[in-house]
């Protein structure tokens, strides 16, 4: 019996997932010479096309591995040679294993560690290569550079640069136009976040095309918006008693900052967020 009904929860969990995908459109936007950007469900992928062969940067939710194959199949005839992972979320690495079978998978140190975590997972859903800093690879006549930045989203976050396209793919470091979401029980932080954001901004010019984790594809004026967003919020919760409970911090909150909101991380959600890292943001 116990066996029977494993099965029967393993085949409804099948069927949800399936019909929460089964509307879902990969489209495709060409940022300039072989760099695209792919949009489904999940996590926005980068892909470098040309004579080397195709690297993929995300790869979104399990489901939707077949269409997303389906779509670089438009783009090249050749099969995924390289998977990079942003950071560990299963909206940016549930195709891992489908890609494994052509692509080696690269990732920083903690994506691995968290990806071991789950025992819902196979080897083949885990990077083969790690780093610690960064890579780069030479790779279709570009430069491409991966840049670890610590405690922001999560404790693995890399943000990839196209130096001759100009295009970097920011991973869940940017959520354009909507509150991110900062994993505290995965070594993010709500300051180490808005760090990080300004030490990209830091670097970048008007021309640079920009690919966020979520949200449409982003200009440089965009981010700065984004980047004051963070610093508005950092700077009202700095101004709230840390002993002071939630409500009253919900009931407090700006409501010129509001429209950030979204479907996934909502005001509320936000603001618990800079709740629970109140300590440090304190500091």
């Amino acid at each position: 019996m116990r066996l029977l009904l494993l099965c029967l929860s393993l085949v409804l969990s099948s069927a949800h997932a399936n019909d929460r995908f089964k509307d879902v459109v990969i489209t495709t936007e060409h940022l300039g010479g072989g760099i695209h950007m792919l949009t489904g469900s999940g996590g926005n992928i980068g892909v470098s096309t040309g004579a080397d062969g195709l690297l993929i940067i995300d790869d979104q939710f399990a489901p939707l591995a077949e269409r997303i194959s389906d779509t670089l199949k438009t783009l090249s005839p050749n099969p995924v040679k390289y998977v990079l992972n942003t950071h560990y979320h299963g909206d940016h690495t549930g195709g891992n294993a489908h890609f494994a079978d052509t692509a080696t998978i690269f990732a920083h140190d903690n994506v691995r560690m968290r990806l071991l975590d789950d025992a819902n997972l196979t080897p083949k859903h885990l990077p083969v290569v790690t780093y610690s800093d960064g890579i780069t690879f030479h790779f279709n006549d570009e430069t491409i550079r991966v840049q670890h930045l610590a405690n922001g989203h999560t404790d693995g976050d890399s943000v990839v640069r196209f130096e001759k396209a100009k295009v970097i793919h920011m991973g869940d470091l940017f959520f354009n136009g909507h509150f991110p979401y900062v994993d505290l029980d995965a070594g993010g932080s709500v300051t180490g976040y808005l760090n990080n954001v300004s030490s990209i901004i830091a670097t970048l010019d008007d021309q640079t095309k920009i690919i966020p984790g979520h949200g449409k594809l982003a200009t440089l004026e965009e981010l700065k918006k984004f980047q004051k967003m963070l610093l508005d919020s950092i700077v009202w919760a700095k101004k709230q008693p840390k002993d002071a409970d939630v409500a009253q911090w919900q009931s407090a909150f700006p409501a010129s900052l509001t429209e950030w909101s979204w479907r996934f991380i909502t005001t509320e959600r936000w603001v618990e967020t800079l709740y629970r890292d109140r300590q440090r943001i304190h500091d």
